[in-house]
């Protein structure tokens, strides 16, 4: 039987967010392992109030704290089950590490191979706390949820939104809950206008809606319409304003398929408007 005399007065375990495996191959001397193929790699994160909850599919690193001789990397089964050694099948699904850690040192030590034990469990990769992010953001894909995350933290892990991504995004919950969100009502508003999102949310940004101008213009082109609404002067002047040919009295708009010549500068533009600017008359 093992004691830990230096331990007795340690808790029966603690639990935190691995390190990086190449951190810890670096402080053991041994080459870095290799992450599971069908799990997504945690990031480091700040202390969880009530921890980070295990899930199907996450590996775990299980750690005997002051010696070497008591760790396993596990994988969490399709049961909710790991396997460690001397004490077999642990049920691991929707605990918390602190809480697991606390059980596996309890095993050991009513199975007498240890005496107090402290026991360290780490998530060494994600695979069951994820969310989706998609369109256009700097690199969409899937993002470990190692904590509580607001969309915007969200959108800024993932690059934040690209040029001509749309200044409004959607969020969608597992149950097929849609919200609308603002990335400057989110700016200006207090956490109410930035919810947490929750493990299998997927968040979508479109591409902002555009315009089409040419004819005399300085910039002709493809443009998006920023701002929530633009005018046509508006547009005008971001497509370089007029040549020295352009008139604006000539300026038609051709909306769904309808042209519509006589046009005020001030009305909207709307999506996929094309704007035509013909020459002034000598």
């Amino acid at each position: 039987m093992h004691t830990f005399p230096k331990l007795a007065g340690a808790c029966a375990a603690l639990a935190t967010l691995a390190l990086p495996a190449v951190v810890q191959a670096q402080k053991a001397g041994t080459p870095a392992p290799a992450p599971a193929p069908a799990a997504v790699a945690a990031e480091q994160g700040p202390a969880l109030k009530d921890g980070y909850i295990v899930g199907v599919g996450d590996s775990l690193d299980v750690v005997l704290v002051g010696g070497d001789e008591y760790r396993a990397r596990v994988m969490v089964q399709a049961d909710g089950t790991i396997e460690l050694p001397y004490i077999n099948t642990v049920v691991a699904k929707g605990k918390n590490l602190l809480q697991l850690g606390r059980e596996i040192a309890q095993k050991l030590e009513a199975g007498g191979y240890y005496v107090k034990p402290a026991i360290q469990v780490t998530v060494a990769s994600i695979a069951s706390s994820y969310v989706t992010v998609l369109g256009a953001v700097g690199s969409p894909g899937l993002i470990p949820l190692d904590r509580d995350y607001r969309a915007s933290e969200i959108i800024a892990r993932v690059g934040g939104i690209k040029p001509g991504g749309a200044e409004t995004f959607f969020l969608r919950r597992q149950d097929g809950k849609e919200i609308e969100l603002a990335m400057a009502t989110i700016a200006r508003g207090g956490d109410d206008a930035d919810p947490i999102v929750a493990p299998g949310d997927k968040i979508f940004v479109p591409d902002a809606p555009t315009y089409y101008i040419y004819g005399q213009v300085n910039s002709p082109g493809i443009f998006p319409i920023m701002g929530g609404t633009m005018s046509l002067r508006m547009a005008l002047a971001r497509g370089g304003g007029l040549t020295s040919l352009g008139s604006d009295k000539r300026i038609s708009v051709i909306r769904n398929g309808v042209e519509m010549k006589k046009v005020d500068l001030n009305q909207p533009v709307m999506k996929d408007d094309v704007i035509v600017v013909g020459e002034r008359f000598f």
